[in-house]
Protein backbone atom coordinates (compact mmCIF):
# COMPACT_ATOMS: atom_id res chain seq x y z
CA UNK A 1 0.00 0.00 0.00
CA UNK A 2 1.75 3.46 -0.89
CA UNK A 3 0.52 6.91 0.12
CA UNK A 4 0.63 10.43 -1.57
CA UNK A 5 3.89 12.33 -0.16
CA UNK A 6 3.44 16.30 -0.57
CA UNK A 7 5.95 18.96 0.23
CA UNK A 8 4.44 21.46 3.06
CA UNK A 9 2.93 23.91 0.20
CA UNK A 10 0.55 20.85 -1.08
CA UNK A 11 3.03 19.81 -3.86
CA UNK A 12 3.06 16.01 -4.48
CA UNK A 13 6.27 14.90 -3.95
CA UNK A 14 6.17 11.40 -4.48
CA UNK A 15 4.61 8.05 -2.86
CA UNK A 16 5.60 6.36 0.52
CA UNK A 17 5.40 2.70 1.50
CA UNK A 18 2.60 1.99 4.10
CA UNK A 19 2.99 -0.94 6.45
CA UNK A 20 0.70 -3.33 5.10
CA UNK A 21 -0.06 -5.00 8.84
CA UNK A 22 -1.04 -1.86 9.21
CA UNK A 23 -2.69 -0.06 6.47
CA UNK A 24 -3.74 -3.53 4.56
CA UNK A 25 -5.33 -5.08 7.53
CA UNK A 26 -8.45 -6.83 7.35
CA UNK A 27 -11.25 -4.38 8.29
CA UNK A 28 -13.31 -5.97 11.16
CA UNK A 29 -16.08 -3.79 11.00
CA UNK A 30 -18.11 -5.45 13.94
CA UNK A 31 -15.06 -5.10 16.23
CA UNK A 32 -14.75 -1.86 15.22
CA UNK A 33 -18.05 -0.75 15.55
CA UNK A 34 -17.83 -2.19 19.01
CA UNK A 35 -14.92 -0.15 20.40
CA UNK A 36 -15.64 3.08 18.71
CA UNK A 37 -18.79 2.61 21.19
CA UNK A 38 -16.67 1.81 23.89
CA UNK A 39 -14.54 4.90 23.45
CA UNK A 40 -18.06 7.22 22.62
CA UNK A 41 -19.01 5.86 26.34
CA UNK A 42 -15.74 6.60 28.18
CA UNK A 43 -16.27 10.03 27.25
CA UNK A 44 -19.54 10.54 28.89
CA UNK A 45 -19.36 12.17 32.14
CA UNK A 46 -22.12 10.42 33.86
CA UNK A 47 -22.68 13.58 35.83
CA UNK A 48 -26.78 14.07 35.98
CA UNK A 49 -28.75 14.25 38.70
CA UNK A 50 -32.62 14.01 39.81
CA UNK A 51 -33.84 14.60 43.50
CA UNK A 52 -35.42 11.57 44.97
CA UNK A 53 -38.69 12.19 47.24
CA UNK A 54 -35.98 12.38 50.10
CA UNK A 55 -33.72 15.05 48.81
CA UNK A 56 -36.51 17.41 47.66
CA UNK A 57 -38.10 19.78 50.36
CA UNK A 58 -41.55 18.94 52.36
CA UNK A 59 -42.39 16.20 53.08
CA UNK A 60 -43.05 15.34 57.31
CA UNK A 61 -46.36 15.49 57.87
CA UNK A 62 -49.27 14.09 56.07
CA UNK A 63 -51.16 16.43 53.76
CA UNK A 64 -54.58 15.83 54.96
CA UNK A 65 -56.79 12.97 56.69
CA UNK A 66 -56.89 10.14 55.19
CA UNK A 67 -60.84 9.79 54.60
CA UNK A 68 -63.36 12.39 54.24
CA UNK A 69 -62.37 15.04 52.42
CA UNK A 70 -62.77 14.22 48.94
CA UNK A 71 -58.99 14.21 47.81
CA UNK A 72 -57.09 11.03 46.90
CA UNK A 73 -55.14 9.72 49.79
CA UNK A 74 -51.74 10.99 50.40
CA UNK A 75 -49.35 10.14 52.84
CA UNK A 76 -46.48 13.29 51.75
CA UNK A 77 -45.78 16.03 49.04
CA UNK A 78 -42.40 14.49 48.22
CA UNK A 79 -44.73 12.25 46.50
CA UNK A 80 -43.41 11.95 42.62
CA UNK A 81 -47.50 12.75 41.53
CA UNK A 82 -47.11 15.63 43.58
CA UNK A 83 -46.02 18.72 41.63
CA UNK A 84 -42.51 19.70 42.98
CA UNK A 85 -42.04 15.63 44.43
CA UNK A 86 -39.15 13.79 43.84
CA UNK A 87 -38.57 11.99 40.89
CA UNK A 88 -38.92 8.25 40.29
CA UNK A 89 -36.26 6.05 39.37
CA UNK A 90 -34.12 9.31 37.94
CA UNK A 91 -31.02 9.83 37.10
CA UNK A 92 -27.97 9.57 39.40
CA UNK A 93 -23.93 10.31 38.98
CA UNK A 94 -22.20 7.16 37.27
CA UNK A 95 -19.47 6.20 35.55
CA UNK A 96 -19.40 4.65 32.02
CA UNK A 97 -16.44 3.53 31.93
CA UNK A 98 -15.06 0.30 30.41
CA UNK A 99 -11.57 -0.99 29.84
CA UNK A 100 -10.81 -1.61 26.21
CA UNK A 101 -8.81 -5.01 25.80
CA UNK A 102 -5.15 -4.09 24.75
CA UNK A 103 -5.71 -6.70 21.43
CA UNK A 104 -8.91 -5.23 21.05
CA UNK A 105 -7.85 -1.55 20.75
CA UNK A 106 -4.31 -2.35 18.48
CA UNK A 107 -7.03 -4.68 16.14
CA UNK A 108 -9.62 -1.43 16.16
CA UNK A 109 -7.01 0.84 15.54
CA UNK A 110 -5.53 -1.20 12.48
CA UNK A 111 -9.28 -1.68 10.94
CA UNK A 112 -9.26 2.17 10.79
CA UNK A 113 -5.90 3.30 9.46
CA UNK A 114 -6.80 0.52 6.82
CA UNK A 115 -10.06 1.58 5.64
CA UNK A 116 -8.69 4.95 5.07
CA UNK A 117 -5.97 3.89 3.51
CA UNK A 118 -8.61 1.97 1.29
CA UNK A 119 -10.21 4.69 0.59
CA UNK A 120 -6.82 6.95 -0.39
CA UNK A 121 -7.32 9.23 2.60
CA UNK A 122 -3.84 8.74 4.19
CA UNK A 123 -2.03 12.16 3.31
CA UNK A 124 1.70 12.21 4.56
CA UNK A 125 3.67 15.48 4.25
CA UNK A 126 7.57 14.92 4.18
CA UNK A 127 8.16 17.83 6.97
CA UNK A 128 5.95 20.44 8.33
CA UNK A 129 8.22 23.17 9.41
CA UNK A 130 6.27 26.25 11.70
CA UNK A 131 7.84 28.79 13.00
CA UNK A 132 5.95 30.22 15.51
CA UNK A 133 2.11 29.19 16.18
CA UNK A 134 0.46 30.98 13.28
CA UNK A 135 -3.16 29.49 12.54
CA UNK A 136 -2.97 30.92 9.20
CA UNK A 137 0.22 28.26 8.22
CA UNK A 138 -1.96 25.22 9.27
CA UNK A 139 -4.96 26.80 7.36
CA UNK A 140 -2.42 27.20 4.52
CA UNK A 141 -1.07 23.73 4.89
CA UNK A 142 -4.73 22.55 4.63
CA UNK A 143 -5.72 24.65 1.73
CA UNK A 144 -2.43 23.49 -0.35
CA UNK A 145 -3.28 19.87 0.53
CA UNK A 146 -6.66 20.61 -0.95
CA UNK A 147 -8.77 19.41 2.48
CA UNK A 148 -9.75 22.48 3.43
CA UNK A 149 -13.24 22.89 5.34
CA UNK A 150 -13.74 18.88 5.75
CA UNK A 151 -12.65 17.06 8.67
CA UNK A 152 -9.22 16.79 9.39
CA UNK A 153 -6.70 14.75 11.58
CA UNK A 154 -3.36 16.22 11.87
CA UNK A 155 -0.80 13.83 13.13
CA UNK A 156 2.15 15.07 14.93
CA UNK A 157 5.32 14.42 16.38
CA UNK A 158 7.21 15.37 19.64
CA UNK A 159 8.88 18.57 18.37
CA UNK A 160 5.50 19.44 16.81
CA UNK A 161 3.54 21.65 19.61
CA UNK A 162 3.57 24.92 17.42
CA UNK A 163 1.47 22.90 14.68
CA UNK A 164 -0.79 22.19 18.03
CA UNK A 165 -0.91 25.34 19.03
CA UNK A 166 -1.61 26.79 15.38
CA UNK A 167 -4.40 23.88 14.78
CA UNK A 168 -6.19 23.58 17.67
CA UNK A 169 -9.31 26.47 17.34
CA UNK A 170 -9.81 25.67 13.49
CA UNK A 171 -12.85 24.52 12.88
CA UNK A 172 -13.46 20.64 11.70
CA UNK A 173 -9.32 19.86 12.66
CA UNK A 174 -8.25 17.72 15.29
CA UNK A 175 -4.65 17.98 16.02
CA UNK A 176 -3.21 14.68 18.22
CA UNK A 177 0.32 13.29 18.84
CA UNK A 178 1.27 9.50 17.14
CA UNK A 179 1.49 7.78 20.32
CA UNK A 180 -2.16 8.90 21.13
CA UNK A 181 -4.78 8.25 18.47
CA UNK A 182 -7.06 5.91 18.22
CA UNK A 183 -9.89 4.08 16.01
CA UNK A 184 -12.34 6.94 16.97
CA UNK A 185 -9.73 9.48 15.91
CA UNK A 186 -9.72 7.79 12.80
CA UNK A 187 -13.30 7.19 12.19
CA UNK A 188 -14.20 10.90 13.32
CA UNK A 189 -12.03 12.60 10.91
CA UNK A 190 -12.03 12.34 6.58
CA UNK A 191 -8.50 12.50 5.71
CA UNK A 192 -5.84 11.86 8.06
CA UNK A 193 -2.68 13.52 7.38
CA UNK A 194 0.71 12.75 9.37
CA UNK A 195 2.87 15.77 9.29
CA UNK A 196 6.13 14.59 8.76
CA UNK A 197 7.22 10.58 7.13
CA UNK A 198 8.52 9.21 9.95
CA UNK A 199 5.39 9.11 11.90
CA UNK A 200 4.20 6.65 9.77
CA UNK A 201 7.32 3.95 11.68
CA UNK A 202 5.92 5.38 14.74
CA UNK A 203 2.34 4.08 13.65
CA UNK A 204 3.77 0.52 14.35
CA UNK A 205 5.12 1.67 17.64
CA UNK A 206 2.20 2.62 18.76
CA UNK A 207 0.53 -0.73 17.49
CA UNK A 208 3.26 -2.93 19.42
CA UNK A 209 2.83 -0.88 22.45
Amino acid sequence: MKAKLYIQDGKEKGTIDLPAEIFEAEIKYTLLHSVVTLYRANLRQGTAKTKSRDEVSGGGKKPWRQKGTGHARSGSNTSPVWVRGGKAFGAAPRSYFTAIPKKMRRAALCSALSSRAKDEKILVVDKVDIGEPKTIKVNALLNGLAVLNRKNLLIIGDNDKNIYLSGRNIKNVQVKHVKDINALDIINNENIIFCSEGLIEKVREVIKS
